[in-house]
Formats: C-alpha cells, sequence, structure tokens
C-alpha cells in the first residue's frame, strides 16, 4: 500500500484549524477534530494507493471502528460530566432547603420549655444556636442543652 505522504499531510493540515477550547468541550473538540483528520487521512490514502497493492479493506473498517469507539466514548463522557453538574446543583439546592428548614425548626423552640433525655437539664428556650451539626439551645437558666434524640420540647406549663 503506498500512500503519498506530502498529499495525505495536505489533506490533514487544511482540516486542522484554530480551535478554541472551553473547559467542558475540550475533549469533544479535540476527538471530533481528529476524527475529521483520521477521515482526511483515510480519504487521502485511499486517493493515493497503488493500484496493483490495494490496501485491506478489513483493516480499514477496522479502523474506523477503532476511532469510532474512541469518539463515542468522549461524548458519553461529556453527558456523564453534564449529568455530574446537574447533581451538584441539585444537591446545592437541596443543602439550601435543609438549611431553611432547621432554621425554621431552630425558631419554633424559642419559647418552648425543654429537657434532656436524662432530665437533668430544664428550661425554657430564650435562643438557639443553629450549626452544621445540629441545634444547642440556650435557656432561661443559662445552660445550653444540645437538641437530638431523646430530647424533650413542650410548650411551657
Amino acid at each position: 500500500m503506498a500512500v503519498d505522504a506530502a498529499a495525505a499531510t495536505t489533506a490533514v493540515t487544511q482540516t486542522a484549524g484554530t480551535v478554541a477550547p472551553t473547559a467542558s468541550t475540550t475533549a469533544a473538540k479535540s476527538a471530533t477534530l481528529n476524527y475529521e483528520s483520521f477521515l482526511q487521512l483515510l480519504v487521502a490514502q485511499m486517493k493515493n494507493q497503488d493500484p496493483t497493492a490495494p490496501m485491506d479493506a478489513a483493516q480499514q473498517l477496522a479502523q474506523l471502528a477503532s476511532f469510532s469507539q474512541v469518539e463515542q466514548t468522549i461524548k458519553t463522557n461529556k453527558n456523564l460530566e453534564l449529568q455530574v453538574e446537574q447533581t451538584i446543583k441539585t444537591n446545592t439546592n437541596l443543602e439550601l432547603l435543609l438549611s431553611r428548614n432547621a432554621i425554621s425548626e431552630a425558631s419554633a423552640m424559642i419559647g418552648k420549655q425543654v429537657s434532656s433525655a436524662d432530665g437533668a437539664v430544664t428550661g425554657i428556650v430564650k435562643e438557639v444556636k443553629l450549626y452544621s451539626d445540629g441545634i444547642i439551645a440556650v435557656l432561661d437558666t443559662g445552660n445550653e442543652l444540645l437538641v437530638g434524640p431523646g430530647t424533650k420540647v413542650r410548650s411551657p406549663s
């Protein structure tokens, strides 16, 4: 299989241009450019092959199939990247919703009588402190109580 290298290089050079890459599409554009270059090179090979010794069709198809698989994998990765971005946005929205819910729950405790699970700490909630790992109730007695499982909350008597 004789190939005119100058013609193949010219065909590839003409198709390759400057691509302004972005963060999410660099790989896809690069793959598309490479795929187009591959096709140009394949066409150049076919045009410039020796008619007495043509290239093997099975080998051509195998190369094309391999390159198509790579292109498809890059497209799949791009789709997965978009799904991850959507998941991150959804998680951020859920975190905001949970934060608002926690603030609402904490503010609803003000004025209520609370006691610890063992009954050692009791009082009326004067203020609440909201932390990422829970709520601390500041009582009229000056004590602080971590509101969690076993904490009793009721209207003052």
